[in-house]
């Protein structure tokens, strides 16, 4: 009689769930770019990675090389700030790979992320609203210097482990899903790693390449994970010389934005992704022809909660 487990090991598709990471589909937006058809408009659709966004590639990334140069060790416990996707893309490797992990996180996180957190085994530590993500920065950091025995701190800011993820995955599927053809690379500014790592690499692969970052328009936003960096602690694995041109969205174009993407290609994005699209939406009015790609960072299910989908509101 043959088993499950039989059947399991026989398989040539049964994988570990790390080995799903990346390889993600590239989505072709034909309606919410009708007015101008002289330009193709792809993004990566990044919730099909394990834990729902772009950050399993940079956690796993950071923790495997953790592994490799000895900085993480057993028994020790993963600690790093986060915003929200990151956090989570941490709890779900650690809690694959035997480590204890936490998280320092703004305390007006939404609740299904913290939900999400608690459901992987994390602790969670809250920091001031008030200061967003650069908060939990410092409250990681004042828990690393006190206890650097017990804390692997990788610390998604400053460490190269993060662009390099995107150098090694992203760009190289991208250039593979537009046959080479990708005129523009359009990628919002947080840790900054999708940016950094994917844009070095498109430069590499076509020195032409268009390289377009996006953040907020001021301090205050609603765009989680993404930072304003004029006013941040700016990430030290940011480079300000990359981009061929920085583009700053408000909180009301992204939202509207991703009622559009919802509506018109029956996609439920988050509001980050909805941030970078408008990027490339901007970009596309103003090239002639081109192939623009951009990045949708995580599905919209976990921001349902959010007054523009809550509260009857429409935004113009």
């Amino acid at each position: 009689m043959t088993t499950l487990t039989d059947e399991l090991k026989a398989s040539t598709t049964a994988r570990s769930w790390i080995d799903e990471v990346g390889d993600t589909p590239l989505l072709r937006l034909d309606r919410i770019n009708r007015d101008v058809p002289h330009v193709k408009l792809y993004a990566k659709a990044e919730w099909a990675n394990p834990g729902g966004s772009v950050k399993a590639r940079p956690a796993l990334a950071m923790i495997e090389e953790g592994e490799r140069s000895g900085a993480l060790t057993s028994g020790q416990t993963i600690l790093d700030a986060s915003s929200g996707n990151t956090g989570i893309a941490l709890a779900m490797v650690g809690a694959a790979k035997g480590y204890p992990v936490t998280i320092c996180l703004p305390a007006n996180a939404d609740a299904v992320c913290r939900r999400t957190l608690s459901a992987y085994g994390a602790d969670i530590v809250l920091t001031d609203p008030m200061e967003a993500s650069d908060g939990a920065i410092k409250q990681a950091q004042d828990l690393y210097d006190r206890h650097p025995d017990r804390y692997f701190y990788p610390n998604q800011y400053d460490n190269p482990a993060n662009w390099r993820a995107h150098y090694r995955t992203t760009a190289a599927e991208i250039w593979r899903q537009t046959d080479g053809r990708v005129t523009h690379f359009v990628s919002g500014l947080g840790t900054s790693g999708t940016f950094v790592g994917t844009g070095r690499r498109l430069r590499e692969l076509n020195p032409t390449v268009g390289l377009i970052s996006v953040q907020p328009d001021g301090p205050l936003h609603g765009l989680e994970g993404l930072k304003h960096m004029p006013t941040a602690i700016v990430p030290g694995i940011y480079d300000e010389t990359l981009a061929d041109a920085n583009l700053e969205i408000s909180t009301e174009e992204a939202y509207a934005v991703v009622k559009r993407l919802a509506r018109e290609e029956g996609i439920l994005s988050g509001f980050s992704s909805g941030a970078n699209l408008a990027g490339a939406l901007r970009v596309a009015h103003e090239v002639d022809n081109g192939v623009i790609v951009t990045v949708f960072c995580d599905g919209g299910q976990r921001y349902l909660e959010a007054p523009i989908w809550t509260d009857g509101a429409e935004l113009e």
